[in-house]
């Protein structure tokens, strides 16, 4: 019998472990890397899974990202699938940990961050892309390191200006079953397999969160971030929604709908500021002042 334990997800196209510290290479200015994947010799996609960096046509078990396999429900009636759970999910906790430490390995030296959350689907030439440019160069000009989820649009628009502007530029990438490399503005990015991992890395790490217009994603962690500052699971930071006009529906929701009907509290809508001004952003985020850690 093997001493060798089954890997969680199966065999993996590129062993993790062989790269460096769970990183991957930020895209380079000029490099020719693009969110299709494409570069200047061809057009063949790139992918990641977790650290490791896939170039070529992708194959059918590409739908399947290792977060989807974790969290899929099995069959037990299946005596088969029922043993390679058994088998599989134990091991999972060395991966999910090596998640941890390659994250925490990159970021140790990080401080005074804000993480800034946004849509990826926001188009270069638009309003809000230009805010997301002046949101990041404003936060790098006060001394903050600025954090996204290393995609397109809104995040890249963060990245952009906070690279601009000289300042710290980093991207989180996450596994996802369609094309998205880290935008080319990141000069720090690391790409995980695991949401949680890459939440606790957004949450650990910043001490300011700006939501600029966003779909579920933006939503999803918008709501958590307010919920760990609720409930005291974090020290209570800033969190700034960028964009009155796009977030007034649902901050009429939240009053109308959860204060007035006693779900949550009328001082929890205090821990939300609403503004058009990147000024007032950073008037927001000065006034709390850095934390030492």
């Amino acid at each position: 019998m093997s001493s060798t334990p089954p890997g969680p997800d199966g065999p993996d196209p590129i062993d993790p472990a062989a790269e460096s510290g769970g990183q991957s290479p930020a895209g380079s200015r000029g490099s020719g890397q693009t969110g299709s994947g494409q570069n200047g010799s061809g057009s063949e996609s790139v992918r990641y899974v977790g650290a490791t960096r896939l170039r070529g046509d992708a194959d059918a078990s590409a739908e399947l990202t290792t977060d989807r396999r974790f969290l899929d429900a099995t069959d037990l009636s299946d005596a088969e699938r029922k043993a390679n759970r058994r088998a599989r999910d134990p091991w999972r906790v060395l991966r999910i940990q090596s998640e941890f430490v390659a994250g925490f390995d990159a970021l140790t030296d990080v401080s005074h961050a804000v993480t800034v959350f946004g849509s990826a689907r926001t188009d270069v030439d638009s309003a809000e892309y230009d805010l997301g440019v002046r949101v990041g160069a404003a936060l790098a000009g006060i001394g903050r390191a600025v954090i996204t989820g290393g995609g397109p649009g809104l995040m890249e628009a963060a990245n952009r200006g906070a690279c601009e502007a000289g300042g710290v530029s980093i991207g989180l990438g996450i596994e996802l079953p369609f094309e998205q490399t880290l935008n080319e503005w990141v000069t720090l990015g690391i790409n995980f397999r695991y949401f949680f991992v890459r939440k606790t890395m957004f949450v650990k790490y910043s001490q300011a969160f700006v939501c600029l217009p966003g779909g579920f994603g933006s939503l999803d962690e918008l709501f958590e971030c307010l919920t760990l500052v609720q409930t005291r699971k974090i020290t209570r930071f800033p969190i700034v929604l960028m964009g009155v006009d796009y977030w007034s529906g649902l901050l009429d929701w939240m009053r109308d709908r959860l204060v007035g009907t006693g779900k949550i509290a009328p001082s929890d809508l205090d821990l939300i500021s609403v503004t058009d001004s990147v000024e007032e952003m950073v008037e927001i985020i000065t006034a709390h002042g850095p934390v030492a850690l």
